[in-house]
C-alpha cells in the first residue's frame, strides 16, 4: 500500500509532543488545519486501543469528507496508530500513525499515512494523485503540529491532559497520585 510521511523536530520532550498530537476539540483546531470537526464516539472520552473517533475534514466546509477511525495502538510517549473503520468511498483502506523519539534538545515526530484506493482498476492513476494530495496535506499538518508545539495554549492543554491521564492511571492501579 502507498505511504506518505512527514517529520519535524520540535523543541519539547517526547511525552509533551505525544500529548500535543493527541489534543482534541478547540485546542486541536489551533494547530491542525485539516480538521473541521473531531470527537470521540461510542461514549469514549479518552483515547486508547479500541476507541473510535469521528473526524470531518475542513476540505469543503460542512460537506467535507468524514471518517470514523479506531485506535489500534496506544503507546505513550512513543507511538500511536489508527485505522479507518468507515470513511470516504475512494479509500479502500486508510491508516495513520505517529512516532516520537528523543532528538537532541527535543523530539523527532514522524506522522505517516498508509492507504489504498478503490476501485482497484484506477489505482495506477489514483495512487500518484493520492501521493501528491496526501503528501501535501500531511506536510501542512505537521507544520501545524510544530506550531502547536510552540503555542502556550496548546502546550498548557497538553500538560493538563498528561496530568489527568497520569492521575487516572495512578488511580486505576490503586496508587497515590
Amino acid at each position: 500500500m502507498p505511504q506518505v510521511s512527514a517529520d519535524v523536530h520540535v523543541p519539547i520532550p517526547p511525552e509533551l509532543a505525544f500529548a500535543v498530537a493527541q489534543t482534541t476539540g478547540e485546542v486541536r483546531h489551533r494547530w491542525d488545519p485539516f480538521i473541521r470537526e473531531q470527537h470521540f464516539v461510542d461514549g469514549a472520552s479518552e483515547p486508547g486501543v479500541g476507541v473510535r473517533t469521528f473526524t470531518r475534514s475542513s476540505f469543503a466546509g460542512p460537506i467535507s469528507p468524514s471518517m470514523v477511525s479506531e485506535y489500534v495502538s496506544w503507546r505513550p510517549p512513543t507511538s500511536v496508530g489508527m485505522t479507518m473503520v468507515r470513511g470516504p468511498w475512494f479509500f479502500a483502506r486508510f491508516g495513520a500513525g505517529w512516532r516520537f523519539q528523543p532528538d537532541g534538545d527535543g523530539t523527532l515526530a514522524v506522522w505517516k499515512y498508509t492507504y489504498d484506493v478503490r476501485p482497484a482498476a484506477l489505482q495506477r492513476i489514483a495512487h500518484p494523485i493520492g501521493q501528491r494530495l496526501l503528501g501535501r496535506e500531511i506536510s501542512r499538518r505537521i507544520e501545524g503540529f510544530a506550531a502547536g508545539c510552540r503555542d502556550e495554549v496548546v502546550l498548557a492543554a497538553a500538560r493538563a491532559d498528561m496530568a489527568r491521564r497520569a492521575e487516572a492511571d495512578s488511580s486505576s492501579k490503586g496508587g497515590a497520585a
